[in-house]
């Protein structure tokens, strides 16, 4: 086929269609005209790698003949002054497509991401004289990645019955027991899992892309970019509460005029961003964080939902291998912030002295979560481990309340809590292979090692947790004495978490250790006596 045969052919769809706003009437005119010069060539290119009637060896001779129809002065990219380097980017992506029809891990669909959305944004960027701005170039490739992303969530099922396509990792679908077991409408538990995970991941894109709009020199590209974010945000939570294996999941006519009602806002910034995100997770932990106002609550969220995003990669739904990657950017993140959460981290570090170690050692501990098989060896282990996941986050909290002096305090009584956690949440963690109850002990109960349901059902399993119940116990008894040393004002917060997690462990040592073991829950009652107490009551 020849170079201009190739791209006469009339996209399939216009942009009008799109999930999210390509060359929405925001732009200025003159933009618009050039990126829909841009839209229509690469609609164009994905239409072919897109197509059910065409072979493979077609669709990449048509895609050749469209990167050699780039070298034409008079096609619409040159005429109007678009560039070509983009598209010649995405046409890369567009062969892939043609070809490749699974992919193996996360870091493979991100490389697809990199050439087949992110040149979108960089090339608005350039077209808005901010081409050589790379911090919002980098925002740019987190909002474009997200989207494509959500686009390959939201179709997965027309993708693999008329592509045989699927976007998803296999390694992902693996925990939900392979490809036709995540696709199996029954299987809609696992599948949760696995969507959810993914979708943490689409947040953290999306997360970085937040600055955005204040970052660009263009009004009208800033309020696009601000509408897309928020369109975004409302997709991602309708998959959230969705299965798009069940059924189509858009976006509706609302959420596009709010979301274009809204664009002169720009959009929230980070601290309104963190403060919903610990509002939506409803942890017991935010009854504590009440008793603080102003600067202190907003460095206490912070730390919280840090703490919270790199737990969730630890309990993710995906490879071992994809966890430690993650947390991996993580400490990259303490050392170069990219994103609402990293941002709002590093302000609180700054502004209340919160060690980086401490930040260091909470994802140290969660690099511990992340194994597909958990066991500590040693009650030495045991200690590290809660000295990191919990520790951390009593000596992190302690400079926030206005109490450093308090940091042992904080450090036992973090040990404390992790304890009872560990306590309550036995049967749970032996669903995901975890024992967090030390190899020593165990086999000093004649205990041996092997699948994590037959240790927590023998006979002997109760009596190591009676002992270790009584050490939570013991913690708490000392954490009463010992805050009498420090100002009750600044440790108000930490005696209200003190209070509910006494009134959890004193139901776990009531309810005994063997048999079955339901999670005890605080009532409603004890809730509000917490929030009474986090008002000096």
């Amino acid at each position: 086929m020849s170079s201009a045969a190739s791209i006469a052919v009339t996209p399939n769809r216009d942009h009008d269609t799109e999930n999210f706003p390509t060359a929405s009437l925001l732009l200025a005119r003159p933009a618009r005209a050039q990126v829909m010069a841009f839209y229509r060539f690469v609609r164009t290119a994905d239409d072919i790698a897109d197509s059910a009637d065409l072979p493979a060896a077609e669709k990449l001779a048509r895609l050749d003949a469209m990167e050699r129809s780039l070298e034409d002065p008079t096609i619409p990219l040159n005429r109007l002054g678009v560039g070509t380097a983009e598209a010649r980017l995405m046409l890369s992506a567009f062969r892939q497509d043609a070809t490749c029809a699974r992919y193996e891990d996360w870091a493979a669909l991100e490389d697809y991401c990199r050439r087949s959305a992110d040149p979108v944004g960089r090339m608005l960027l350039r077209l808005h004289g901010d081409g050589e701005n790379r911090e919002a170039n980098a925002a740019a490739d987190g909002l474009c990645t997200a989207l494509q992303v959500l686009n390959h969530l939201q179709d997965l099922v027309p993708d693999r019955d008329g592509l045989d396509r699927i976007y998803l990792p296999r390694s992902w679908m693996s925990l939900a027991g392979g490809e036709a077991a995540f696709f199996d409408p029954a299987n809609a538990a696992r599948r949760r899992e696995v969507l959810d995970a993914a979708l943490d991941r689409v947040e953290e894109q999306l997360d970085r892309a937040a600055a955005l709009p204040r970052l660009l020199r263009a009004r009208r590209l800033a309020w696009q970019s601000t509408v897309t974010i928020a369109l975004a945000r409302r997709l991602l939570a309708r998959l959230r509460a969705a299965d798009p294996v069940l059924g189509r999941v858009a976006l509706t006519k609302p959420d596009f005029a709010r979301a274009f009602a809204a664009a002169p806002l720009l959009g929230p910034r980070d601290a309104p961003i963190v403060a919903s995100r610990v509002s939506r997770a409803g942890s017991s932990f935010a009854r504590g964080m009440a008793a603080l106002k102003g600067e202190r609550r907003r460095a206490l969220w912070a730390v919280y939902a840090f703490c919270r995003a790199v737990d969730d990669i630890a309990d993710g739904a995906m490879p071992e291998a994809e966890k430690r990657r993650f947390l991996a950017d993580w400490r990259r993140k303490l050392e170069r912030p990219d994103c609402v959460l990293s941002r709002e981290l590093a302000w609180a570090r700054k502004a209340y002295g919160v060690p980086l170690e401490e930040c260091e050692a909470m994802i140290a501990g969660m690099e511990t979560d992340s194994a597909d098989r958990l066991r500590l060896q040693t009650e030495a282990d045991l200690d590290l481990y809660c000295r990191r996941v919990a520790g951390s986050v009593g000596a992190m909290s302690v400079r926030i309340f206005g109490a450093p002096e308090a940091e042992g305090f904080g450090l036992d009584l973090g040990h404390t809590f992790q304890l009872t956690n560990i306590l309550r949440d036995v049967d749970e963690d032996a669903a995901r292979e975890r024992v967090y109850i030390p190899l020593d002990l165990l086999a000093a109960e004649g205990i041996p090692d092997g699948p994590a349901e037959g240790i927590i059902r023998h006979p002997r399993f109760a009596a190591i947790c009676a002992r270790l119940g009584e050490r939570a116990q013991a913690g708490f008894t000392r954490a009463e004495q010992d805050i009498r040393q420090y100002s009750p004002v600044a440790l108000r917060p930490a005696a209200v978490m003190a209070w509910g997690y006494r009134r959890l462990l004193d139901r776990l040592v009531a309810r005994g250790w063997e048999g079955a073991r339901p999670r005890p829950r605080l009532t409603k009652g004890e809730k509000l006596r917490m929030a009474w107490m986090a008002l000096g009551r």
